[in-house]
């Protein structure tokens, strides 16, 4: 991800947000964890550090976050509203066994869509690409199992 941050209030105060603690804490867990969170993710994760912390409290903060251009709103699915703070042109990949959802920063992604509205006249917006599939890790398992059953049968 390009973004490096030293100061989250100060980044905050930059887009004019103010730096509450509760803004920061969830700006702190998307800037650290990287990981796509959902609302739930962000409060079970901060909740006990935050014991006032409600999960309107997260959503209008990503909210505030998006319409000060400092967050995206990823739509996976109708129920699966996530959240990312990585502002550049990329993808995502979503591992349909495990669930991960994994930044695509790739020119050939770039490449794809440039083409996909060049030769359709589409108008897309690049940081909702999505592609679906199975990652690296759930695809070793597999073979791990594959591979077992195999030298049983022999």
């Amino acid at each position: 991800m390009g973004i490096e941050i030293e100061n989250i209030g100060e980044y905050l105060k930059c887009h004019s947000i103010k730096p509450s603690y509760q803004r920061m804490k969830v700006f702190q867990y998307l800037y650290e964890e990287r990981n796509h969170p959902t609302v739930d993710m962000i409060y079970k994760a901060l909740c006990t550090e935050i014991p006032t912390l409600s999960k309107t409290t997260v959503y209008n903060t990503l909210n505030l976050f998006i319409e000060k251009e400092i967050a995206n709103v990823i739509v996976i699915e109708e129920n699966e509203t996530r959240y990312d703070i990585d502002m550049t042109v990329h993808g995502h990949f979503k591992c349909e066994k495990c669930g991960k959802l994994i930044h695509l920063h790739c020119e050939d992604v770039v490449k794809l869509e440039q083409h996909l509205m060049d030769s359709h006249g589409f108008r897309m917006d690049p940081c909702r690409t999505v592609f679906y599939g199975i990652c690296e890790e759930c695809r070793s398992v597999e073979d791990e199992a594959s591979e077992t059953v195999h030298m049983k049968a022999r």
